[in-house]
């Protein structure tokens, strides 16, 4: 759905939406039909998936009537009874709904009942943005905001009311009170009264937006530089002292050579073109494992640039991320197509097939990448299996021929009948297969 939108092909998706009963054809012409004002349109496509009462598709067309101007139609359709009331998820969907309207006392009555969940916190938030009921929003979570300093104090980790006290400052800054929102956090800050690391990186992000580069300075230097030099060093570049901040934070891995310092700097000097000192910065930790590796977060910004890509994987430290071979051969692969070079692509594959749970599907995908059009289809065509059938769609839409992909992706029956004999293979202890191919 979204590769045919990309291409232009909003009518095809509204077909198949209608011919194939395609929720996500139907949802995403949905959006693309409101975006350009077309209501109408979009509540004929969501229309047959509403009639059947699913709750999903009533919400969406709910979400039409709102966008087109006709509230109380929107409201009609899922307003909630009192059994609903009882449900968060259900008040929170209506309230988004009501604040839209222009409901928001409505919409906050609503979720007040449940703003004991963090979640229903965030949403009370989010949707009274820029609606002029920040005094009301902020009476209701001061008492989650002083709940959680009083866990602090007591010494109780009480995660349901961790988030309270950045969402107070959020509403403050929003108000207007951004200086009382600092004060008040950097209080907390100072006392340690807090609970969750997002309530510090949100303080050190407050001070960020507002110019508190001093405050920021002192606390990103101080005990919780771990957490927030990079919100620092990050500033810093947004004032234009890059230089600075590059100083900043190679300090920071002299004095304690800690992996996450090294993750960022090597990420900004990859930003800023500079591989080789990208490298250079990150190498001692291209063997290393898990979220310390930092091989990868070199790798995915170089996907489409694969001179580059391919430059950093003939390093002599690079090795298998995670220890699983198929991701250092299939970045081979990659970048060899990327450039065109297709034969020595499939030859990287051939030499190591172990790894691919179908070789025969990444050699089509790899034929793609090079630009080799045609005899990727024909490739896929053969396998008739229905991944290769997700594949050809693909090919066939960067082909022109989306009227054909639609034809040759499998239907959902057919999707779900394959899941279904795949989950019907035993498994082992480990949850890998019992029975080939493992």
């Amino acid at each position: 759905m979204t590769l045919l939108l990309e291409h232009g092909h909003l009518d095809l998706v509204i077909q198949a939406a209608a011919e194939r009963g395609g929720w996500f054809c139907a949802e995403g012409a949905v959006q693309e039909l409101c975006r350009s004002g077309e209501f109408g349109r979009a509540l004929q496509v969501m229309e047959p998936f509403a009639a059947t009462g699913w709750r999903t598709a009533l919400w969406a067309k709910a979400e039409i009537l709102s966008r087109a101007g006709r509230a109380a139609e929107a409201l009609d359709l899922v307003r909630p009874d009192e059994e609903d009331r009882a449900s968060p998820t259900v008040c929170r969907n209506v309230a988004e709904l009501l604040a839209k309207a222009g409901y928001v006392d409505e919409a906050i009555d609503l979720l007040v009942p449940h703003i004991g969940e963090s979640w229903i916190r965030t949403a009370l938030v989010e949707i009274t943005k820029d609606k002029d009921c920040d005094a009301r929003v902020l009476e209701l979570i001061a008492p989650h905001a002083e709940a959680a300093r009083r866990a602090h104090d007591e010494g109780r980790r009480d995660h349901s009311c961790s988030d309270a006290q950045e969402l107070q400052a959020q509403v403050l800054e929003r108000a207007g009170r951004a200086d009382e929102a600092i004060r008040i956090l950097g209080e907390d800050m100072v006392r340690r009264r807090f609970l969750s690391e997002n309530t510090l990186t949100a303080y050190a992000e407050l001070l960020a937006r507002h110019d508190r580069l001093q405050e920021l300075r002192e606390l990103a230097t101080g005990q919780y530089a771990h957490s927030v030099l990079d919100i620092y060093a990050r500033a810093l570049r947004e004032h234009g002292r890059d230089e600075e901040a590059e100083t900043v934070m190679r300090e920071a891995i002299a004095a304690d050579d800690w992996v996450g310092y090294r993750a960022w700097l090597s990420s900004v000097l990859l930003e800023d073109g500079r591989l080789d000192d990208a490298i250079t910065v990150a190498e001692c930790g291209f063997s290393w494992y898990d979220c310390s590796n930092l091989l990868a977060p070199l790798v995915y910004p170089l996907l489409d640039r694969p001179a580059e890509l391919l430059y950093l994987l003939d390093h002599p430290l690079t090795v298998p991320h995670h220890g699983h071979k198929e991701f250092q051969h299939w970045w081979r692969a990659f970048a060899l197509a990327g450039l065109g070079r297709a034969e020595e692509a499939i030859a990287v594959v051939e030499a190591h097939p172990d790894p691919w749970t179908d070789p025969r599907i990444v050699r089509a995908g790899l034929l793609s990448t090079a630009g080799h059009l045609a005899e990727a289809a024909a490739e896929l065509r053969d396998l008739g299996t229905i991944a290769a059938r997700e594949e050809l769609f693909e090919v066939l839409v960067r082909q022109g021929q989306a009227m054909e992909a639609i034809t040759a992706h499998p239907t959902v029956a057919e999707q779900r009948a394959a899941k279904a004999e795949t989950e019907s293979i035993p498994l082992r202890e480990d949850g890998y297969s019992a029975e080939p191919p493992f």
